[in-house]
């Protein structure tokens, strides 16, 4: 149901509205608490043909299929072949920028013990089970250069930040990287491209499968994963 709401939601603003995919995707992104940069933004690009010719449209039938609702009358209560040449209806034809507020939590950040072994945790990773019996400085880095390149509601960071509760020991720690002032051979931290300037010992992500390799497109790579999950 997640799935088929971003569908139509991207539909009506990039195939309908005629909006560029990016500023919308951004908005959505930033209300998602399990928001995924890449899920939802090629999900987005997708939709709106930005790879292809073929864009992606949903009727109200459709609509009215997948969220067992019955409107009518409605601007997408038209027949598939309507949508060659579909004008923007009035309502969607004002644009607003995207924009949203968050306050990261003050800045009291915690002493350091530059000679004890730093598990580095971040928006991206707040595994509970991560080396989770073994006696480790923990800290929650929320750098806000990462926020501001990739805003999220105050929401999506509360419900990040309440996850944490999760991790005994766990501190959090408000700044940069090179902020935290440790020795890079004592810090590990998972891999993820959006830490790719973090120092210190990296450890792979877990992953559904082993399947690696150039996909032309995610199905194709998605039958390899199936057979192995089936399996």
């Amino acid at each position: 149901m997640h799935n088929h709401m971003r569908m139509y939601v991207a539909s009506i603003c990039c195939n309908i509205a005629n909006c560029h995919w990016l500023e919308p995707a951004n908005w959505l992104y930033s209300h998602l608490l399990d928001g995924d940069l890449a899920s939802n933004h090629l999900s987005w690009q997708w939709v709106a043909g930005a790879n292809s010719n073929k864009k992606y449209f949903a009727n109200q039938e459709n609509i009215n299929t997948f969220f067992n609702s019955n409107q009518k009358g409605t601007f997408l209560d038209v027949r598939y072949d309507a949508f060659e040449d579909f004008k923007t209806p009035e309502v969607l034809k004002e644009l607003a920028l995207f924009s949203v507020g968050f306050k990261l939590p003050a800045s009291n950040n915690p002493e350091l013990d530059p000679n004890k072994t730093t598990l580095v945790y971040n928006y991206y990773n707040i595994d509970p089970y991560w080396r989770k019996d073994e006696d480790v400085q923990r800290i929650f880095l929320l750098e806000p250069s990462f926020f501001q390149a990739h805003p999220i509601t105050q929401k999506a960071l509360d419900f990040a930040i309440a996850l944490t509760d999760n991790i005994p020991g766990i501190e959090i720690f408000v700044g940069e990287f090179s902020d935290l002032g440790l020795n890079a051979k004592q810090i590990i931290y998972k891999e993820h491209p959006t830490n790719d300037h973090y120092q210190g010992v990296e450890e792979p992500r877990e992953w559904l499968s082993t399947v690696s390799g150039y996909f032309p497109s995610f199905f194709g790579f998605w039958k390899k994963c199936k057979k192995q999950l089936e399996y």
